[in-house]
C-alpha cells in the first residue's frame, strides 16, 4: 500500500495538474424586489463562475499565473418568468504588463443585448459545433473573444483562432434563436456581439491588429526599462490605429479599444514629448468622440 501511495505522490508530481485559461468573478445582480427566489440567483453565479473557470476551452498549456483575469457582472433587470431574464452583462479582461505589477484592461463593454433561460441546478451546457442555450453561447463567445484579444498581444495575430472560434458562434446561433434574443444579427444595431467578431476579422482592421502587438509586447511591457523608447513605439501604434479607423470609421473593435485603453493612454502621453501627444489626442479624439473631451487632459 505504500508503494502505491508513493506512485501515485511520484505521478502526481510529474504530471502537474494543469490550470485552465481563465480567472472570472462573477457577479449577478438582481432587482431589490423579485418575484424568484433568491437561491436561483446564488446558484446562477455560482454555476456561471464555475462554467467559465473549470472548462478548458483551448489546447493550449497555461500555468496558474497565466490565466487571463476576468469580471463577469450579470445585471437582471427584468424576470421575464421564473426561468426567463433580461439585463445586461458587462464584461472586463486585463492582461499583465511585465516588468510592472499593474495590468492592462483588455477589454471593458457592456452588453445590453441580454436575455436567457436559466434552471436552477442545471448545469451550463456548451458546444463549440451547435448551439445549446443562449447563455452558453453568450458566455463562449466572450471567452474565445478574450482569448483572441490577450493572443494578439503576446503574437501577431495570435488571436485569429479564438477570434474564429468566437464567429462560429455566432454562426450557430439558429434564426429563430436569432429572431428572439437580440445581439446575433447585423440588423439587431451596431454595437453587438456579431459587429465585435466581423470588426476583429474584417481584413481593414488587421494593421490595428498588428498594432495590439507592438503596443504591448514592443510598449508597454519594455517600459520599465526604457519608457522613451516604449512611448514612441505606442505613438506609431496609435498612428495606425487612426489609419484603421480611416479604413474603417466606427467599427465595434476600435470603439472597444477606445472604453478599454483610453484612460491608459491618457497616463502614457501626458508626460510624452509634443509630437506624440499631438498623435494621442488627435486620434483618441477621432475614435472616441463622445468623450473626446477627455483627451484634452493629456496636455500640449
Amino acid at each position: 500500500m505504500k508503494n502505491i501511495l508513493l506512485l501515485f505522490i511520484c505521478l502526481l508530481a510529474f504530471n502537474p495538474v494543469q490550470a485552465q485559461e481563465m480567472n472570472f468573478q462573477v457577479k449577478v445582480n438582481v432587482p431589490k424586489i423579485q418575484t424568484v427566489d433568491p437561491a436561483v440567483f446564488e446558484d446562477m453565479q455560482q454555476q456561471v463562475q464555475e462554467f467559465l473557470n473549470t472548462r478548458k476551452w483551448t489546447d493550449q498549456v497555461y500555468t496558474p499565473t497565466e490565466r487571463i483575469n476576468a469580471n463577469i457582472q450579470i445585471n437582471i433587470t427584468e424576470e421575464l418568468s421564473a426561468t426567463e431574464f433580461s439585463g445586461s452583462l458587462q464584461i472586463q479582461a486585463s492582461r499583465p504588463i511585465y516588468g510592472s505589477s499593474s495590468e492592462s484592461v483588455l477589454i471593458s463593454h457592456n452588453d445590453k443585448d441580454l436575455q436567457f433561460s436559466y434552471q436552477q441546478f442545471q448545469p451550463i451546457q456548451f458546444s463549440n459545433n451547435s448551439y445549446q442555450d443562449n447563455l452558453s453561447s453568450i458566455l463562449g463567445f466572450y471567452v474565445y473573444f478574450i482569448l483572441g484579444l490577450d493572443g494578439d498581444t503576446f503574437a501577431p495575430f495570435g488571436g485569429e483562432e479564438h477570434f474564429r472560434r468566437a464567429q462560429e458562434i455566432v454562426n450557430t446561433i439558429p434564426a429563430n434563436v436569432a429572431g428572439t434574443y437580440r445581439g446575433w444579427r447585423s440588423q439587431d444595431g451596431n454595437r453587438n456581439r456579431y459587429w465585435l467578431q466581423e470588426s476583429m476579422l474584417n481584413p481593414r482592421l488587421r494593421p490595428y491588429r498588428q498594432g495590439m502587438y507592438d503596443y504591448h509586447i514592443r510598449g508597454l511591457d519594455l517600459m520599465h526599462q526604457d519608457v522613451e523608447t516604449a512611448r514612441l513605439v505606442m505613438a506609431k501604434v496609435l498612428e495606425d490605429v487612426g489609419k484603421a479607423e480611416k479604413s474603417y470609421p466606427n467599427s465595434m473593435s476600435l470603439q472597444v479599444f477606445a472604453n478599454s485603453k483610453g484612460n491608459e493612454i491618457i497616463d502614457i502621453f501626458k508626460v510624452a514629448d509634443s509630437a506624440s501627444k499631438s498623435t494621442a489626442k488627435k486620434v483618441m479624439s477621432k475614435i472616441d468622440a463622445a468623450n473626446s473631451a477627455k483627451y484634452r487632459s493629456i496636455g500640449r
